[in-house]
C-alpha cells in the first residue's frame, strides 16, 4: 500500500519556518515510528501571487483535492494591501476551504499548565481547560447573497451581507460536532441567536433534531451566542464541545483562543465529507497570522504549526496514539520552561528560536520511545 499523502502549503511571513518545523517532525515519525508520507509542496497566498500572479493555481488546487490532507502555514502581508480584493492571498485560502468543501472547522482551545499564568484570566479558571469549537465553515453571513456595496434609492450608500442557512448545512455540522463529542467528554453546547434572527430559529431547531434522531446519547444544550462569550470569559471549563454557525465561530474561537495565552499555541483543522478512502478531506493550519513583522527572525512559534500536524495525525489518519505522544512532547517542552519570544512571561524561562522549539520537541518524542 502507498503511503497517506500530505500536501504542504508553507504560504508567506513566518509560515515558511513554522512548516520547517513541522517538516522536521514529519521526517521523524518515518524514521522512528514506521509512520511515513509522500510529501509534496507548493504555493499559495502571496506566495503563489508573485510566482503566479493568482494566490492559488488550477494545479495547486488539484493537488490539494487529491491530497489525504493538506497542511497550510499562514497567507498575507502588508505588501499585498494593495491588491484588488480578487487577488489578495487570503482568497487563496477561501478557494481552498470552497472548493474542498471544508465545512466543519474544529478550533481547540487546550491550556498547558505550564502557560496557565499567561492567561488574561486566572490560573484557576483556565488551568487544564480543553474545550472544542466547531465552526460551520461553507456558508453563512460570509457567503450568502445578495452582498455588496451599492446606493439606495435613496441616495445612501449601504453595504449588505446575508446570513443564510439551510437544514443540509446545518445537520452536516452538527453531526460533526456530536461525533467529535463522543470521542472527548460527550456533551454539546449549541450557540446562536435564535431570539432576534430567523436563521438562529432553523439553527437550534436542526441542531435540535438531529440530537434527538441520532445523538440522543450524547448532552446538548442551547446558548445565545452572546451569552456564550460572556461564559466564556466567566467558566470556559463548563463546556465540552461548542457548535456555532460562520460568523458566531469566527468570533467565539478567538476569544477561546486567548483564554490559552498565545496565539502562538492554537491549531486547527477544517474537515470536509469522507473521501473514497474514508478519509475526510482536511485542511490544517495554525490559528496565528503571517505575523511579516517577526517573519525571518527565528522568533516565531511553531508548536501551533506543530498541533495541526497533530491533530491531522488524529483525524485524518487515525494515529491517535501518535497523536497524543505529539502534544504530550510538547506538553514537556512547556513544562521544561523552553519558550519563544511570545511565551516570555513575568515568570521567565528559557528563551529559544523556532529551530532550538523545534529541536527540543524531537528530543521529547525521542525520550518517548
Amino acid at each position: 500500500m502507498s503511503n497517506p499523502s500530505l500536501l504542504i502549503l508553507p504560504g508567506d511571513g513566518i509560515g515558511p519556518e513554522v512548516m520547517t518545523e513541522v517538516r522536521k517532525i514529519i521526517d521523524w515519525y518515518g524514521a522512528k515510528r514506521d509512520l511515513a508520507f509522500d510529501v509534496s509542496e507548493d504555493l499559495v497566498g502571496g506566495a503563489a501571487y508573485d510566482t503566479h500572479g493568482t494566490p492559488l493555481t488550477d494545479e495547486t488546487m488539484a493537488k490539494a483535492l487529491e491530497a489525504d490532507a493538506v497542511l497550510l502555514g499562514a497567507v498575507g502581508g502588508p505588501q499585498y494591501d494593495e491588491l484588488d480584493f480578487s487577488v489578495k492571498p487570503e482568497r487563496g485560502l477561501l478557494r481552498l476551504r470552497k472548493e474542498m468543501d471544508l465545512f466543519s472547522n474544529l478550533r481547540p482551545a487546550q491550556c498547558f499548565d505550564a502557560l496557565a499564568d499567561f492567561s488574561s484570566l486566572k490560573r484557576d479558571v483556565v488551568s487544564g481547560l480543553d474545550i472544542m469549537i466547531v465552526r460551520e465553515l461553507t456558508s453563512g453571513v460570509y457567503f450568502g447573497e445578495p452582498r455588496g456595496i451599492s446606493v439606495n434609492a435613496d441616495g445612501e450608500r449601504e453595504g449588505v451581507n446575508t446570513q443564510r442557512y439551510t437544514e443540509s448545512e446545518i445537520v452536516r455540522v452538527a453531526r460533526s460536532a456530536f461525533e467529535l463529542a463522543k470521542r472527548r467528554g460527550n456533551k454539546v453546547c449549541s450557540m446562536e441567536k435564535a431570539n432576534v434572527m430567523e436563521s438562529g430559529i432553523l439553527w437550534r431547531e436542526t441542531v435540535q433534531k438531529v440530537h434527538d434522531e441520532e445523538y440522543a446519547d450524547v448532552e446538548l444544550s442551547h446558548m445565545y451566542a452572546d451569552a456564550g462569550g460572556m461564559q466564556l470569559c466567566r467558566w470556559p471549563k463548563q463546556f465540552d464541545v461548542i457548535v456555532t454557525d460562520n460568523l458566531f465561530g469566527d468570533l467565539l474561537s478567538d476569544v477561546a483562543a486567548m483564554l490559552t495565552g498565545s496565539l502562538g499555541m492554537l491549531p486547527s483543522a477544517s474537515l470536509g465529507a469522507p473521501a473514497e478512502n474514508g478519509r475526510p478531506k482536511a485542511l490544517y493550519e495554525p490559528v496565528h497570522g503571517s505575523a511579516p513583522d517577526i517573519a525571518g527572525q527565528g522568533k516565531a512559534n511553531p508548536i501551533a504549526c506543530i498541533l495541526s500536524f497533530a491533530m491531522a495525525l488524529r483525524y485524518s489518519f487515525d494515529q491517535g496514539v501518535e497523536a497524543d505522544r505529539l502534544e504530550a512532547a510538547v506538553e514537556k517542552v512547556l513544562a521544561d520552561g523552553l519558550r519563544t519570544a511570545d511565551l516570555m512571561g513575568p515568570e521567565g524561562g528559557t528563551p529559544v528560536s523556532t529551530s532550538e522549539m523545534g529541536d527540543a520537541v524531537i528530543a521529547a518524542l525521542d525520550a518517548s520511545l
